[in-house]
């Protein structure tokens, strides 16, 4: 692959990533899961167990939007790297993210945690689309 093929590559890996970012941000949830193949599998640190497909992704999703009315306000992506190896990318960045929750019987209390994260992409069709997501948190950090 030529310097050129590699950067066109990283490229496309990033502009999937920005893609699934801003939807994430923007709470779009139909365009986020989109992002994803329906077999991704996702580890978050909030979380006590793998999540072995979109639609168990979901399901927690849709679970903390009923029971606590979740609610993503932000977003925002910095020391980004994109590393592609043929079919398989790794796009690893710092992830400060917004969101808003009830506490109690009205009140919205929003919240914002600063992670790393990574999400694996594979090659489909003429694109990418995200075949694991792995969220830790910052240690010292909120």
């Amino acid at each position: 692959m030529t310097e050129t093929d590699r950067g066109a590559e990283e490229a496309a890996v990033l502009a999937a990533a920005d893609s699934l970012i801003t939807a994430f941000g923007h709470h779009d949830v139909e365009r986020y899961f989109a992002a994803f193949r329906p077999h991704a599998s996702f580890v978050f640190h909030t979380h006590p167990e793998r999540l072995d497909s979109v639609g168990a992704y979901r399901n927690l999703w849709r679970h903390g939007e009923r029971d606590s009315g979740f609610r993503v306000i932000d977003c925002r992506s910095s020391n980004r790297r994109v590393d592609v190896y043929g079919t398989c990318a790794v796009f690893t960045h710092d992830v400060v993210t917004t969101v808003e929750n009830t506490d109690g019987p009205r009140a919205r209390v929003q919240t914002a945690t600063s992670e790393r994260e990574t999400i694996v992409f594979a090659r489909s069709g003429g694109g990418w689309l995200a075949v694991h997501e792995h969220l830790s948190g910052r240690l010292g950090l909120r």
